[in-house]
């Protein structure tokens, strides 16, 4: 599941980047539980909540079997 996990992370990215930010993967749990840092512009944006669980989530859920949340981690 991770490498599916990067794989689509490495789509979404290019968004984040034209935003001035960015994703970065921390864990992922065998249980389905995706831990990720956002990054520059993204870190501390007031619309970074929206962009993790209706983006980065979102995304995941639909293109990975067994990704169950996304969470952010400081």
């Amino acid at each position: 599941m991770v490498e599916d996990v990067k794989k689509v992370l490495e789509l979404i990215r290019p968004a984040l980047q034209n935003d001035g930010g960015d994703v970065e993967l921390v864990d992922v749990s065998p249980d389905g539980v995706v831990k990720v840092k956002l990054v520059g512009a993204c870190g501390h944006c007031p619309m970074s909540t929206m962009t993790l669980k209706m983006g980065i989530e979102k995304t995941l859920k639909d293109k990975v079997p067994g990704v169950k949340e996304v969470v952010q981690v400081q």
